[in-house]
């Protein structure tokens, strides 16, 4: 689902349990600030954003751990939708410094 409104973190606690128990998938688009969450797979949320008008460049993949909301471990930089030789991303990590910070900007909008 693409969220617009700040979620709970018992919400996303939630969330956690439907599918991996401790982690949540998400897909940031970094050129719109949208977050899409709550998949077993990466691509499926990927899928929805592009639906919904974004562009393939800038949705980055992500995890989401709840019971690290607000520390360092809290957002896993880690996707098989982020290997894009194309744009200079050859791991499942995000590697480009600048990106990390834009997805962290935008997500920590959506969990206070």
């Amino acid at each position: 689902m693409i969220i617009d409104n700040p979620i709970s973190v018992e919400e996303l606690k939630h969330m956690a349990t439907e599918f991996f128990g401790d982690m949540v998938k998400a897909v940031v688009d970094i050129d719109r600030g949208k977050l899409a969450i709550n998949s077993e797979l990466h691509s499926d949320l990927e899928r929805l954003l592009l639906e919904d008008g974004s562009e393939q460049e800038f949705l980055w993949g992500i995890n989401l751990y709840p019971e690290y909301i607000g520390t360092d471990d809290f957002i896993e930089f880690d996707s098989l939708i982020n290997i894009r030789p194309w744009q200079n991303n050859r791991s499942r990590y995000v590697e480009d410094k600048h990106i990390r910070e834009q997805i962290t900007g935008i997500v920590i909008r959506y969990f206070k």
